[in-house]
């Protein structure tokens, strides 16, 4: 069993962050979204990894997560050079693949359920595929099916207007070596891409056996700024440890489950958890709320945040306003300007949101 995180695109949900860098790398709870998805596989007794990479992210997917030997994996690389659609990712990835069934995970989205379960159903049934749903409020927002009372797959229609189901398919699929054949069959779709929609609608076409499995737990897909809270919200509330390894002076107070990594500097602040923070940064001053990750080597020092992200090296400094349901890209600096009259001044990159309260 072999499996295969997909790990390009460009992130246009989440620019300007993804302007430059990787979506699958911004972090939950200080860690890379992409390697969730590979501690998950891994866990599950997969350890002959591929990961689909583009031409403007690949290289700093590779450079972050390495060949594997932190997760007890061995990674290989595939780089597609356009964004063709996931059936398009699974053909490129067929020499490495080989006749071999696959776990396809698309790296940015998180589970909470144990995949090891779906595994077992999926081998001990001897499907053909296997997919993963959810249902969902907004349907017409994603590939869904329709399937019998026995969880068989019946149908699948990708983004549909009128939805033949609230049953959403999730980043995650299982699949025996007979998805290569349906993938030879099919035609790009009317945006120019290989749907594994059409792949999978083949399978059915052609009487392999689809089933699938409804999730119980939580299912996120960290696509957009208010996703990525939640996903930290989530993972905060249900994977953090206590540590205290930083420097915390008498004056400050520490509530709750905190977690707070080696080298950084705790003075006069209140911290309330879930919060994490990484290493090397210094904060002065500060209230730091439920639902915050700040990264290392940042600085915070007179501010109040709360349910927020902060990436490495960002800086705020003197806000006096309370920052709450933010995401703070790497080396982004928020500061008060000292010049009167009081007044805003932005500096504002494209597909950027900004709201003032």
């Amino acid at each position: 069993m072999k499996a295969l995180i997909l790990s390009g695109g460009k992130g246009t949900r989440l620019r300007p962050l993804t302007h430059t860098g990787a979506k699958q790398l911004v972090p939950v709870a200080n860690k890379p979204i992409l390697w969730y998805g590979i501690e998950s596989i891994v866990k599950a007794g997969i350890t002959e990894i591929g990961i689909i990479i583009s031409p403007e992210t690949g290289e700093e997917i590779r450079r972050k997560t390495g060949s594997g030997e932190q997760f007890g994996a061995n990674i290989t690389y595939i780089l597609q050079d356009e964004p063709l659609g996931l059936a398009h990712a699974v053909k490129i990835g067929r020499p490495f693949l080989g006749d071999s069934p696959f776990i396809m995970y698309l790296g940015d989205n998180l589970i909470q359920d144990d995949i090891n379960v779906f595994l077992d159903k999926f081998k001990n049934q001897h499907l053909d595929e296997l997919i993963l749903l959810r249902s969902v409020s907004n349907p017409t927002a994603f590939g869904v099916a329709v399937v019998d009372d026995k969880g068989r797959v019946l149908k699948l229609v990708e983004k549909p207007k009128n939805p033949p189901s609230n049953l959403a398919l999730v980043g995650v699929y299982f699949f025996s070596p007979a998805v290569h054949q349906a993938i030879d069959n099919i035609q790009p779709s009317p945006r120019g891409e290989l749907e594994i929609t059409d792949a999978i609608q083949e399978l059915i076409n052609t009487d392999k056996i689809v089933e699938s499995v409804q999730l119980q737990g939580w299912w996120l897909d960290t696509g957009k700024k208010d996703d990525l809270l939640e996903a930290n919200r989530i993972i905060l509330d249900t994977n953090l440890s206590i540590d205290k390894a930083g420097n915390i002076d008498d004056k400050s107070k520490i509530s709750g489950r905190v977690n707070i990594k080696g080298n950084t500097t705790i003075i006069n602040s209140t911290i309330r958890g879930p919060v994490i923070i990484g290493e090397n940064c210094h904060i002065e001053n500060c209230f730091i709320g439920p639902y915050t990750s700040i990264g290392d080597k940042c600085t915070l020092v007179d501010a109040d945040i709360e349910h927020s992200v902060l990436l490495e090296s960002a800086q705020i400094l003197e806000i006096d306003q309370r920052i709450v349901d933010s995401l703070i890209g790497e080396r982004a600096k928020l500061e008060m300007a000292p010049q009167r009259p009081k007044a805003l001044r932005f500096m504002v990159g494209d597909d950027s949101h900004v709201e003032l309260v």
